[in-house]
């Protein structure tokens, strides 16, 4: 199923050049990083809402609105799956609580 998300994530890097005039994605990416996190950020909350009501059909519809859209804000910023990927990796067996100690200490 992750191949999915990499052919999403992949999809969304060949549109940063495209028409916006013929591409969503193009059209979100040509108005900026901030207009994709904007973006990102709407439906974030949609999808918050819909976990609070229990809908799980219409949850489940918000959830892929907020990967598409946290793809397209990754890319704004130059930001990869895989740069994600690796992130996670890098934090697997490492202890949630651990792992946010060391990013808040120092």
């Amino acid at each position: 199923m992750s191949d999915v998300l990499t052919r999403l994530s992949e999809t969304i890097a060949d549109r940063k050049g495209a028409d916006p005039e013929t591409s969503w994605t193009a059209r979100l990416l040509a108005k900026g990083p901030e207009k994709a996190a904007e973006k990102f950020g709407e439906e974030a909350i949609e999808a918050v809402i819909e976990a609070v009501r229990g809908d799980r059909d219409r949850l489940t519809a918000e959830a892929a609105d907020v990967l598409y859209h946290l793809l397209v804000m990754l890319a704004s910023r130059d930001v990869t799956l895989n740069d994600v990927l690796e992130e996670l990796q890098r934090r697997e067996g490492t202890s949630g609580v651990d792992e946010k100690a060391s990013r808040t200490s120092g």
